[in-house]
């Protein structure tokens, strides 16, 4: 089969690729640096903003798989108006491309809580997306993970890098609420790319739409604490009051802070399924990498 990795030279894309080629398939990685693609793939140039650099890479194309996406953890580069213009902008122009030139099968990660009417412009912009699918003729397959970890994510490097943004000069890290606000559901890149290598072969999972989330829920001050004892080192965490967050993050936001309103609002609802679909594809929930084990950390 030849697949169209749309964003495989990033993070989940390159583990994706590999899978893929693994499983004997011919593999096309279209990406804006396809240098950083894996090997034994072809490679194609293009901006999923501009629908003719990208237009040309679906021809003769089976399936394709939209992996595109900034960051929710961070503010992106240009606004938060950028999460429309690359999520829904990105995916209508790559769902017009595919329904050009004929693709059978099309795969879009979106993302957990993905709503037209979220609380977020990454929630929203992601919910937009998968109405531009869900709209087109094309045979789809929608996933929608809780944040996912692994060899070359952010995931891990984003809680060391909050005690940076908020505590520079203290020994102390203080979490908005504690760090116990809101939980997570954090998923293996391992776990998850064979599942969605699944949805690109498998005629069962055409029209379905998948939460998908690990073994363990954990709040964003549990995660943090595995990170540092991962390391051999402690953190004293001190609870920062949500409004004091609130007002922080808007100030510093517009002052070129990587974290903003968005980053705020986020803290506000959990990230975890309400019904993990990961026995759609054969898979025990209980059988998956539990965070701590991917951390080295036994039990």
């Amino acid at each position: 089969m030849n697949v169209l990795v749309v964003g495989g030279s990033g993070f989940i894309g390159t583990h994706l690729s590999e899978e893929l080629v693994d499983r004997g398939h011919d593999v096309t990685v279209l990406s804006r640096s396809p240098g950083d693609a894996p090997d034994g793939v072809a490679t194609a140039t293009g901006d999923v903003t501009d629908y003719d650099s990208i237009e040309g890479a679906f021809e003769e194309q089976d399936a394709a798989v939209n992996l595109v996406a900034l960051s929710p953890l961070f503010k992106p580069d240009g606004g938060d108006e950028m999460h429309d213009r690359v999520h829904r902008g990105g995916t209508e122009n790559c769902v017009r491309a595919a329904e050009k030139h004929g693709v059978d099968r099309f795969v879009q990660l979106s993302a957990l809580g993905a709503d037209p009417q979220g609380a977020t412009h990454y929630i929203r912009s992601k919910g937009r997306a998968e109405e531009a699918v869900r709209d087109s003729d094309l045979e789809r397959v929608i996933f929608r993970p809780s944040v996912v970890f692994g060899e070359g994510g952010e995931f891990v490097g984003f809680t060391k890098r909050l005690k940076k943004l908020f505590a520079p000069l203290v020994p102390v890290y203080p979490l908005p609420g504690g760090g116990t606000s809101v939980r997570f559901q954090p998923v293996w890149v391992g776990d998850l790319v064979p599942m969605i290598a699944d949805a690109v072969e498998d005629d069962d999972h055409v029209g379905e739409a998948y939460e998908v989330g690990g073994p363990d829920v954990l709040t964003l001050r549990e995660i943090t604490n595995l990170v540092y004892e991962s390391e051999g080192r402690s953190v004293s965490v001190v609870p920062l009051p949500m409004g004091m967050a609130k007002v922080g993050l808007s100030v510093l936001g517009g002052l070129g802070f990587p974290m903003g309103r968005d980053q705020y609002r986020s803290l506000q609802f959990d990230n975890v399924t309400d019904d993990n679909a990961v026995d759609a594809f054969g898979v025990e929930e209980s059988g998956l990498t539990t965070f701590r084990s991917y951390l080295g950390l036994a039990g």
